[in-house]
C-alpha cells in the first residue's frame, strides 16, 4: 500500500469559525426557547450536536511527522502540514514520527565464513519513507527494523572472514566500507517492503569469543612476528650484498668464496639478531 497525499483545513480559522457556529446555535436555541418555537429549537439543538461533534476532526500534526488518515479501517491518505488541522471527524489519525532514529543492537554471537564464533553489533540509522507502508504493511514497524536489522547482521557476518585471507581478501576486521555497504544493502532490501529507509549501518562491535580470543591473539601474534622476521631479512640480505659489492668496487679486500661466505654469516647475525650483537676484533693476520 502506498502513501497518498491528502490535504487538510487549517486548524485555527476552522476552529474560530466552529466557535461562532456554536455562539450563534446557543442565541438560536434560546430565542426559539423563548419565542415557543419548536423548529428552532430543534435546529440549535442539532447545531450544537454537530458543532460539538466537529471538534473530532482536529489533530496536531509536529514538524517531521505525518497523521495516517482511516475511515472505519479503509485507507484514506497521509497529512503532512504542520500545526493544527482539521478534517472530516469521522477519519481517525495515526501519527506517525519522519524523523532520523538509530539504535544499536546487542551483541550477537555468530560463527564467520570460517567457522570461527565472534561477537558482532552494528549501529543502524534509518527513518520512515512511506507512512502507509509503515502502519499497514507491518504490524509494529519499529519491531520490525529492530529484528531485521539482527537477521541481516548475523546472515552478513557468515559471509565473510574476520580476517583477510587469500581467498576471501574482502574481511570484516579490514574492510569496514565494503563491509558497511553491504550490510546497508541487505537492511534495505529486508525493510523496503515496511516503507523503511536504511541511512547508514555501521558495526560498533567486533571481536573473537571469548573462548577462542587467546588463541587467535597468538595466532595474530604469531603473523605479525612472522612478517617482521621477513621484513628484517629480505632487508638485512639487501644490505650484505650492498657491502659486498662495495668492497668489491672500491677493491677494499679480496675475499675467498670461504671468506665471502663467513662474512655473509657474520652480518646476517649482527643485522637480524633480536639482541645486540658483541663484536670480537681479530689483532691477527685475517688468513
Amino acid at each position: 500500500m502506498k502513501e497518498k497525499p491528502l490535504g487538510s483545513m487549517p486548524g485555527i480559522p476552522t476552529a474560530i469559525a466552529l466557535v461562532l457556529v456554536l455562539m450563534a446555535s446557543v442565541w438560536l436555541l434560546l430565542t426559539s426557547l423563548a419565542g415557543g418555537s419548536l423548529a428552532g429549537q430543534v435546529c440549535g439543538v442539532l447545531l450544537i450536536i454537530g458543532t460539538v461533534f466537529c471538534n473530532k476532526g482536529f489533530f496536531m500534526v509536529e514538524p517531521n511527522q505525518s497523521a495516517v488518515l482511516s475511515l472505519f479501517g479503509e485507507y484514506v491518505g497521509t497529512v503532512k502540514d504542520q500545526g493544527l488541522r482539521f478534517q472530516n471527524p469521522f477519519y481517525r489519525p495515526r501519527k506517525v514520527s519522519l524523523r532520523v532514529r538509530n539504535f544499536e543492537s546487542g551483541k550477537l554471537k555468530v560463527n564467520e565464513l570460517e567457522g570461527s564464533p565472534i561477537e558482532i553489533a552494528s549501529v543502524v540509522v534509518w527513518k520512515v519513507l512511506d507512512s502507509a507502508e509503515a502502519v499497514y504493511n507491518v504490524d509494529d514497524y519499529e519491531s520490525f527494523v529492530h529484528i531485521q536489522a539482527e537477521s541481516a547482521l548475523r546472515a552478513m557476518a557468515t559471509a565473510y572472514p574476520y580476517d583477510p585471507t587469500a581467498e576471501h581478501p574482502v574481511a570484516l576486521r579490514s574492510h569496514a566500507n565494503e563491509i558497511s555497504h553491504d550490510l546497508a544493502h541487505q537492511l534495505s532490501e529486508r525493510l523496503n517492503q515496511a516503507g523503511i529507509e536504511v541511512l547508514e549501518a555501521r558495526i560498533s562491535h567486533l571481536a573473537y569469543a571469548p573462548e577462542i580470543a587467546g588463541a587467535m591473539l597468538q595466532r595474530q601474534q604469531a603473523g605479525a612476528i612472522i612478517a617482521a622476521r621477513e621484513r628484517l631479512v629480505e632487508g638485512a640480505v639487501g644490505m650484505v650484498q650492498l657491502a659486498l659489492n662495495a668492497l668489491s668496487a672500491k677493491g677494499v679486500v679480496e675475499l675467498d668464496n670461504e671468506r665471502r661466505a663467513q662474512m655473509v654469516s657474520n652480518l646476517l647475525v649482527v643485522l637480524c639478531s633480536d639482541r645486540a650483537t658483541q663484536p670480537v676484533v681479530n689483532a691477527g693476520s685475517l688468513y
